[in-house]
């Protein structure tokens, strides 16, 4: 009796501790798919795509969330705006609240250059398989029909919406046309802030506005992940009035950090550092937790061309100064550190690893003249090497 009572005690207790682990399982998966466009990663870490998958690639998984993110401008090109709009129009698609601010009188009209995402291969298959249904006689429409009626028989209607809610899963990171801006009614949604900071004397307004959006989102380590956008267009820009008071905008930029920190929000500040002396840029450069520049490349540079592969195709370059980490001591180790910027099919942005053009082959000593041949004699044999 006292054995089987052990048996017996022995199986509740395997099924008690199987079903938290199903449990525990369950909330997991279910508080990832509950977060639209935030992607955990290791150490209870947190992400959201900047816009750019080859950048997320590199950062290993995309801007952190708590974090700030500067990029130098480049004064010859205003190529930190594909930047921007990118990060600001993947958080546009997620549905994400946004925080806008720029040195214009009508920061809003800045959302209608905001790129749109390219349409997937899925959704083009689709609509070509819809244009042929409506011409055929519906022979691939019936054939369909009994593939998922079978489907549904032999698995299960429980398989089959999982594979529909994949399916319908919306992408982390996209892809965007830059010849498309987005949708009209993607731009008037009410979690999209925006604030002029032209003619603005003080930086005090945009820290009122930063804080009392980023109160909304506070830090969470469990449940719905809700994540928020501030986005800051060339915040020491010489036509604002706060321009010179240099105190002012390192102060800004502490409190700024301070706040993201404790909250699900990462913030994207581009700067000319060129209007900045040399210790103020690198107290802005001390406080970026992740620090990027990029330098657009010079026209007809007829050596570098020579130097590089695909020079014709390269937009700019970017430099990866500085990768934010949290909860880990092990420093960030990249493959490489400045990349080229490309268009892809003259829509999408591209970053590649910069590779060195192969060297003429004209110039090469031949096999027969080189005088650390294998071989004495003056016609090459087939063991000469």
């Amino acid at each position: 009796m006292a054995a089987a009572a052990a048996g017996v005690r022995g199986q509740a207790l395997g099924r008690s501790s199987f079903s938290r682990a199903a449990s525990s399982k369950t909330v997991s998966s279910s508080s990832s798919s509950t977060a639209s466009g935030v992607k955990l990663g290791p150490n209870g870490t947190a992400f959201v795509s900047s816009g750019i998958p080859d950048l997320d690639r590199i950062l290993g998984g995309g801007f952190l969330l708590g974090s700030v993110v500067m990029v130098m401008e480049d004064s010859d090109a205003p190529h930190h705006l594909l930047l921007l709009r990118a990060f600001m129009a993947q958080g546009v698609v997620h549905k994400q609240p946004l925080l806008f601010a720029g040195p214009m009188k009508e920061p809003r009209s800045f959302l209608g250059t905001l790129p749109a995402p390219v349409s997937s291969s899925k959704e083009d298959a689709r609509q070509r398989v819809m244009g042929g249904g409506a011409s055929s006689d519906g022979q691939a429409s019936d054939e369909g029909l009994r593939i998922a009626w079978q489907y549904r028989k032999y698995f299960g209607d429980e398989r089959t919406s999982g594979a529909e809610h994949r399916d319908n899963k919306q992408e982390f990171s996209n892809d965007f046309d830059l010849r498309k801006p987005l949708e009209r009614h993607l731009l008037n949604a009410q979690h999209i802030e925006c604030l002029s900071t032209q003619d603005a004397d003080t930086l005090s307004d945009l820290q009122d506005r930063c804080s009392t959006f980023i109160s909304r989102l506070p830090r969470k380590d469990g449940g719905n992940l809700n994540a928020g956008r501030i986005a800051i267009q060339s915040l020491c820009a010489p036509q604002c009035g706060y321009f010179g008071k240099d105190w002012d905008m390192v102060s800004f930029m502490r409190s700024l950090k301070a706040m993201v920190r404790a909250s699900n929000t990462v913030a994207v500040i581009t700067f000319p550092y060129t209007v900045l002396s040399d210790s103020l840029c690198k107290r802005w450069q001390h406080l970026a937790d992740t620090l990027l520049s990029i330098k657009a490349v010079p026209d007809e540079d007829k050596d570098l061309a020579k130097l590089l592969t695909g020079y014709q195709d390269m937009v700019g370059f970017l430099h990866v100064h500085k990768v934010a980490q949290t909860n880990s001591q092990v420093p960030v180790i990249l493959e490489a550190s400045t990349f080229s910027l490309k268009l892809r099919k003259r829509r999408s942005l591209v970053l590649e690893r910069l590779n060195q053009a192969p060297v003429d082959g004209s110039s090469r000593p031949s096999s027969g003249s080189s005088s650390g041949s294998c071989s004495s004699s003056a016609q090459g044999s087939p063991l000469d090497f």
